[in-house]
């Protein structure tokens, strides 16, 4: 038995078929049951750990249907709409689904009808039956209340008035049920008999085009399962050529034997579609995740599934059939690298639209950067003349460094002197200043922060640096201090 504390009290909350011929029933109190059997085992309940078990159950019911929901904390919603055929029918997949279970050893019950409400009915009270279209209120009719996915205090309720089966409730005025227990009660019994539709919300995104091969003999080494994926990828070439789209993010399913599920996702640059390149990206991925893949008895299941996609931009190749793009060796070398330590191995710099020098670039990884798009120039008769963007050092600092001037030649000048990491240096020449207001829209300050004033600073010995004076000389402010940003080649 399984036990869970319930209003300072320990109650059971699950039990086995042994612990029922005992009596023993849902919610009884753990010191009852153990004064009329002592010699019971009592577990504590782990909830965590039974809700990892449940998902881990959906991930393998992938197999079936990419439409899997969880159902409280103990039941599952499958959503199998056009995919019965590929197991030999509704009798044929119901029976694997069992079969499967019982081999990996749990007890499950199972059922299938046109609606969720129905199924969720005929599996919890009906028993592995399948209700064929229109007998749903054949099926509910002679069930309990609790058939009908309502809450206890309605049950309660309904049961107080004479009403104990869902058949009661379905001869009852529908208008006096309405007032007298809400709508739910009648919104719960239209989705059980179809007038209502109920949608199942799956609990991973599906996957647009996906392939599989389904193995007669399950395999275990990693040489196997690339060579599937390369024939899984050709498969799925066709399916991108006919949409005009390459796959910017793929994943690899591998259903093992026993239930367990492993999943393997990779990310590309660029749309990819061709085979081998594919199957380069997952060589360096499962050569990452080697020590972390067990293949226990074999995977009796391979999934290749496209999980994003993007225009394809075809490539005009020369006479000799190759095509001079210098950006997708790059972007292939970036992805296997990131397919092989993570998306966060190889960084690629982008502009941001701020003021502030600091905030102008970030990082992001390569995978990440949006494909640069130019749209036709249109010819100007008159064009307008070349405004060149201020000079910029080569090393830009990741956060300006102070720095400690003694004197300036006059109050909104250049410094003759400066000291900078206990050194002095001597300024021979200097541009500027060069204004920048700070973002106050940001929330640093408002309209009072103070503003930046860069200088082009070389000092005696030829030496170049950028630095600025935060704030101005007899404002109402601080007084203003220095900064080193960067430095020039």
């Amino acid at each position: 038995m399984i036990s869970h504390r319930d209003r300072n009290a320990q109650r059971i909350s699950a039990l086995d078929e042994r612990a029922e011929a005992l009596h023993l029933k849902r919610g009884m109190g753990i010191a009852d049951a153990r004064a009329m059997h002592p010699s019971i085992d009592v577990v504590e309940a782990d909830p965590q750990a039974d809700r990892r078990l449940l998902e881990g159950l959906a991930d393998w019911c992938d197999r079936y249907t990419p439409l899997v929901a969880i159902d409280g904390v103990d039941g599952l919603f499958l959503d199998v709409t056009g995919c019965t055929h590929l197991f030999g029918g509704e009798r044929a997949m119901l029976d694997d689904i069992l079969a499967r279970f019982f081999h990996q050893g749990f007890d499950v019950r199972a059922g299938l009808a046109a609606t969720p409400g129905a199924a969720w009915a005929a599996a919890r009270f009906a028993g592995d039956h399948i209700v064929q279209g229109g007998e749903e209120e054949a099926l509910l009719s002679p069930l309990p209340l609790a058939a009908l996915r309502i809450e206890p205090d309605i049950r309660a309720s309904l049961e107080s008035v004479g009403l104990r089966t869902a058949g009661a409730v379905m001869a009852a005025p529908r208008a006096p049920l309405a007032r007298r227990f809400g709508a739910t009660l009648l919104l719960r019994l239209d989705q059980a008999l179809g007038r209502l539709d109920e949608a199942v919300s799956p609990r991973l995104p599906v996957a647009p085009l996906s392939v599989e091969r389904h193995l007669a003999e399950p395999v275990m080494l990693t040489d196997d399962i690339e060579r599937l994926v390369s024939l899984l990828a050709t498969t799925l070439k066709a399916d991108l050529e006919r949409r005009g789209e390459g796959a910017r993010r793929l994943a690899l399913l591998l259903f093992r034997v026993d239930g367990a599920v492993s999943r393997i996702a990779v990310g590309t640059s660029r749309p990819l579609r061709e085979p081998l390149l594919i199957q380069k990206l997952f060589h360096e991925r499962l050569a990452a995740l080697e020590q972390d893949i067990d293949a226990g008895y074999g995977f009796d299941l391979v999934r290749l599934c496209v999980l994003s996609a993007a225009a394809f931009d075809m490539q005009q190749a020369d006479l000799t059939g190759e095509t001079d793009d210098c950006d997708a060796d790059i972007a292939l070398f970036a992805d296997r690298i990131c397919a092989r330590l993570g998306e966060g191995a190889v960084l690629r710099p982008v502009t941001v639209e701020s003021h502030l020098p600091e905030r102008a670039v970030a990082t992001v990884p390569f995978s990440e950067v949006p494909e640069r798009s130019s749209p036709p120039r249109k010819p100007v008769r008159n064009p307008p003349m070349t405004i060149y963007p201020p000079e910029r050092p080569i090393r830009l600092f990741r956060s300006p460094e102070p720095i400690e001037v003694p004197a300036t030649e006059m109050p909104e000048g250049p410094p003759m002197n400066f000291r900078w990491r206990r050194a002095l240096y001597r300024v021979a020449r200097a541009e500027g200043p060069e204004r920048i207001a700070p973002e106050w829209w940001r929330g640093q300050g408002g309209e009072d922060a103070p503003t930046r004033d860069y200088f082009r600073i070389e000092d005696s010995d030829g030496r170049r640096y950028w630095l600025y004076r935060q704030g101005l000389y007899g404002a109402a402010q601080a007084s203003p201090r220095w900064f080193m940003h960067g430095v020039f080649a």
